[in-house]
């Protein structure tokens, strides 16, 4: 078998894969089949409407988040720049791609210092969780909140991608309570993160008895990272091993539904596969508190700050028109009674 590629080069893949190729899930995020209820007579107005909210400790306009992409390589350090500089012009949150390149190599450290051209933003640091079976601890988990500034922590699920990936780290047997210890000793919020593929009303109860602070269902109908493994994969067979995955996951309105209802209380972040800000309504309509969207601020990153802010803009702008034509005057407003009776899913 050939070498494992370093971090750095597996990154830079990354972003080439997803900018370059259709990585995108074989199935739905099922939020096509979600409508939320037209009124007429919203009794509104629509500078009125409300899309703002609190959320540890931060202030933000929208329940937005540009999701975890990317970090650890020359041509991150600029997208981040620009995700940083258009999260900081639009007051939305944001989150950065896998610190583990920048705690294994220090001089990596700088495509992550973002804060500086985001100095009020909700901003998340992230890690692997399976990288706590695998030697890291409070210390790492630490040090990459601190490498940001960060607000809270990431831990992010992704046992499909290193089961396929050449070299994937698959030890994931007693990571609960790995994972619990974190949640007790780190002095910012846990926020546990699937990748792709959704989380199921089991691994969502699990991971409350862990004690995270908030559940990023990150479910399955967009970016496929089995299909993205399957671009970068050395051989035949590893190709067609990611490749026969393309269909797998729980579809992310699913998601939303299953940890809702097994912990009514557990705040709720939704992403994968969201295309604008009507999606994002409906997943706000269905429990979750805040959604988060990658490939297209990727796309408009790679451009510049201004595309990532006009691409922000216009979110934040059909999530409001949304919630005004459904009558929803504030984020709370925005549940399960603005979706047509005849198209919800219980």
């Amino acid at each position: 078998m050939s070498k494992v590629a370093p971090i750095e080069q597996r990154k830079d893949d990354h972003i080439k894969i997803n900018l370059e190729r259709d990585v995108r899930s074989a199935q739905t995020t099922g939020l096509e089949k979600i409508f939320l209820l037209h009124e007429a007579l919203p009794e509104l107005n629509l500078d009125d409407v409300a899309t703002s909210l609190l959320l540890f400790g931060r202030q933000i306009s929208a329940p937005l988040l540009i999701s975890s992409m990317t970090g650890g390589t020359r041509d991150a350090a600029s997208i981040n720049q620009r995700l940083a500089e258009a999260a900081q012009e639009c007051h939305i949150a944001m989150g950065v791609g896998s610190q583990r390149a920048a705690i294994e190599h220090p001089e990596q450290a700088a495509t992550f210092n973002i804060r500086k051209f985001a100095p009020d933003i909700l901003l998340f640091a992230n890690l692997g969780a399976v990288q706590l079976n695998y030697g890291y601890g409070l210390s790492e988990c630490q040090r990459a909140v601190d490498m940001l500034e960060a607000d809270a922590l990431f831990l992010h699920l992704n046992p499909l991608q290193e089961a396929v990936q050449h070299g994937g780290d698959v030890r994931w047997a007693g990571l609960a309570k790995k994972i619990e210890q974190i949640c007790k000793t780190l002095p910012v919020p846990v926020v546990a993160k699937e990748v792709g593929w959704g989380i199921s009303a089991r691994s969502a109860q699990l991971l409350a008895d862990c004690g995270v602070a908030a559940i990023d269902v990150a479910g399955a109908g967009g970016t496929s990272w089995s299909q993205v493994e399957m671009y970068r994969a050395p051989n035949e067979f590893l190709r067609a091993l990611a490749g026969s995955f393309i269909g797998w996951g729980i579809p992310t309105a699913d998601s939303i539904r299953l940890v809702r209802q097994t912990l009514p209380q557990m705040p709720i972040f939704a992403s994968g596969g969201l295309k604008d800000g009507l999606d994002l309504a409906k997943c706000l309509a269905l429990g979750a508190s805040l959604g988060g969207m990658a490939g297209q601020f990727l796309k408009a990153a790679a451009v510049s700050s201004e595309n990532v802010i006009e691409t922000i803009q216009l979110t934040q702008q059909q999530l409001q028109i949304a919630m005004f034509c459904a009558g929803a005057a504030s984020l709370a407003d925005l549940n399960l009674t603005r979706l047509q009776p005849e198209r919800r899913h219980e």
